[in-house]
């Protein structure tokens, strides 16, 4: 298998792997959508947090061997069907349909074959690297452990289901950590930090098919065109407010850093924090399928109709979300703290009980408002940092 240089950049089998995730993370919305209570958005997050775990292990992969050369071809394309599979069983993940198989547990069973490929491909990858074999080798317990607790969970209902859920998650995600950075490399800084903006992409995607999806059996009017044009031009400010200086800057960051050090910023800026980014950008999704189901009439609703309860927090609390997690890998990255970015996100929250009694789509309107005036006050703010980081990267 082919190693990955410096400047590597993402092949055609990775943007093709990426797209069973756009499958998946439509699932979650739709899963979500079904049920929008407490209990639902919080089974979408622990779904979103499982599916983010399958693919960002091939993030690092990927970035240590070439995806579309010689068995790494062939083992992409089976995990590629695996997910694609657990993105089948998505709507029985949490409670299984009459007839035919087991949802719950074949998603789990998918699961475990997309990790087992992706560490069985990364010991083959690894040659004769002794500390990255023995990272390997502790890396299995928390795999075992976290698709052992999916498997009970298929067996359970309710509250009991849903913590056991998070026990999984945090078995993955917390035995991760805890076997520390030793032995793990990340050969191309350009290519990890591309990875992770296009998947940002594929989420925000995402979020305009939801907008789509919404309103397909409903006929056209102007109050779904506006709606439509507003939940654009959130999706728009999200995709400026993340690739317009920030890619940039955090790609610098890691490109500088050398060793342990860039894999530490990787794990944490990258695996880590990309996760919320995610999350809130499908929530954010949720909730503009719900608004535009309410403006086109859906179900008896009006214009006058607000939203509120779950799908109004999703909305605006993705999107508070996003703005949070943005800051902190501004932060590891660069040790920027931008204050504006937390100010909007505690707004988001606490304008939310007062939106809840406005129309739905002034409730859109107020959010769009809100990222298009960040978008400009920093447009000004750094002005100049933004012109030389930008130049700087294109030179």
């Amino acid at each position: 298998m082919e190693r990955v240089g410096e400047r590597a950049s993402a092949t055609n089998l990775e943007l093709f792997f990426d797209l069973v995730f756009v499958f998946a993370l439509t699932q979650v919305t739709a899963m979500m959508a079904e049920t929008p209570t407490w209990p639902g958005l919080l089974r979408g997050a622990l779904l979103l947090s499982v599916i983010w775990w399958s693919w960002i292990g091939y993030s690092w992969l990927s970035n240590w061997v070439k995806a579309d050369e010689g068995l790494a071809r062939s083992a992409m394309l089976i995990a590629m069907a695996a997910m694609f599979l657990l993105a089948l069983a998505i709507p029985e993940a949490f409670d299984d349909l009459p007839g035919g198989l087991d949802g719950p547990l074949v998603l789990a069973f998918c699961y475990l074959l997309v990790r087992v490929v992706h560490v069985w491909l990364f010991w083959i990858a690894a040659g004769d690297e002794a500390e990255l074999r023995a990272q390997l080798v502790r890396f299995v317990p928390s795999m075992i452990g976290g698709t052992a607790l999916l498997a009970i969970a298929s067996q359970l209902s309710g509250a009991a289901q849903t913590a056991v859920w998070a026990a999984a998650v945090l078995a993955d995600y917390g035995g991760t950590m805890l076997i520390g950075t030793k032995g793990w490399r990340l050969p191309s800084a350009k290519h990890f930090a591309e990875r992770y903006g296009l998947i940002i992409i594929i989420a925000l995607g995402e979020s305009i098919v939801a907008i789509g999806v919404g309103v397909t059996h409903l006929a056209i009017s102007w109050p779904i065109i506006v709606a439509a044009t507003l939940g654009l031009a959130i999706a728009g400010a999200l995709w400026w407010s993340y690739f317009d200086t920030h890619v940039l800057a955090a790609e610098q960051a890691l490109a500088e850093a050398r060793g342990a050090e860039r894999v530490r910023m990787g794990q944490v800026a990258y695996t880590y924090l990309h996760l919320p980014l995610m999350i809130g950008i499908v929530m954010l999704a949720l909730g503009l399928k719900k608004v535009l189901g309410y403006v086109g009439g859906e179900k008896g609703h009006t214009l006058a109709d607000p939203l509120y309860g779950p799908p109004l927090w999703a909305m605006y609390g993705g999107v508070a979300l996003f703005m949070f997690a943005y800051v902190g890998i501004g932060w590891r990255t660069k040790h920027v703290f931008k204050v504006e970015r937390v100010v909007l996100g505690v707004v988001l929250l606490a304008v939310v009980p007062l939106v809840s009694y406005v129309p739905a789509m002034a409730s859109l309107g107020v959010l769009t408002v809100l990222l298009i005036a960040l978008i400009v006050y920093e447009w000004f703010k750094y002005h100049d940092i933004r012109e030389e980081i930008r130049h700087a990267t294109h030179e």
